[in-house]
């Protein structure tokens, strides 16, 4: 008997898909033929194209449980391994009976870059010293004599304007020396008034060379009288180094 048209329903597989399912449903015929039956579709599966036989259902086959691994450094029967905690620092220990356990770092302060600073500047002074000595050492015997040389004129002036024979006896010698020893105290002193008034005595303006042979010495000045001092005249000294001072052996008279 052929199906009533829109009665079936036929699913038709999906492209490329061999073993789509395909729903038939029947319909029932009533006892006249013409009604639908209301008896529940029956559901039908078809095998794909190509295979022969009856449909099996493949039940799914169960999965052994998973096994738990213990950690790789694990031994049969050792204990579990227990969380390793952070490291913290430990603080040095002492040691009984050892003199030499460690101490706690303390800082301190480098004196090295100073010590480096006073050593060049105690160098660089002690050179400049040695340097000073080495210019100096040949001119300064030479350079000291003639000093004295010029302190000893100049105390022989001096005393000649004040009339002090004492002096003038110690910064002498020969000629020079007798002339004044050959005077006694009251002698000198009336002496000395009378050209002090008239102003007869020789100043010594200046001392313009000096020059120093082992014990002798001769200075060359520029004198005036007391009386006229825009009368100037070029003289000399000859000294002899005695008793350990330069004395006058010849003065300008």
């Amino acid at each position: 008997m052929s199906n009533p048209t829109g009665s079936d329903e036929e699913a038709q597989p999906a492209a490329g898909d061999a073993g789509a399912e395909t729903e038939h449903i029947a319909a029932a015929e009533s006892a006249d033929g013409d009604q639908p039956s209301t008896v529940t579709p029956e559901r039908r599966f078809t095998a794909p194209s190509g295979f022969d036989g009856s449909t099996q259902i493949i039940s799914t086959v169960p999965e052994p449980a998973t096994e738990v691994f213990a950690p790789l450094d694990a031994h049969p029967g050792a204990a579990p391994t227990e969380p390793i905690a952070a490291a913290t620092p430990v603080a040095p220990q002492l040691i009984p009976g050892r003199v030499d356990a460690p101490k706690p770092p303390t800082r301190r302060r480098s004196w090295g870059w100073v010590i480096a600073v006073i050593l060049v500047i105690l160098a660089i002074v002690a050179v400049a010293i040695f340097g000073t000595v080495l210019l100096t050492r040949e001119d300064a015997p030479a350079v000291s004599q003639e000093d004295k040389v010029r302190s000893t004129i100049q105390n022989f002036d001096t005393a000649i304007q004040k009339g002090d024979l004492a002096t003038l006896r110690s910064i002498t010698c020969g000629d020079t020396a007798d002339s004044y020893i050959k005077y006694d105290e009251k002698q000198w002193s009336d002496i000395h008034a009378r050209v002090a008034a008239a102003r007869q005595y020789p100043v010594v303006a200046s001392i313009d060379q000096v020059v120093v042979h082992d014990s002798h010495a001769e200075a060359n000045v520029t004198t005036f009288m007391a009386f006229d001092p825009a009368t100037r005249s070029t003289r000399s000294f000859d000294l002899e180094f005695r008793d350990e001072q330069w004395k006058i052996c010849q003065a300008p008279s």
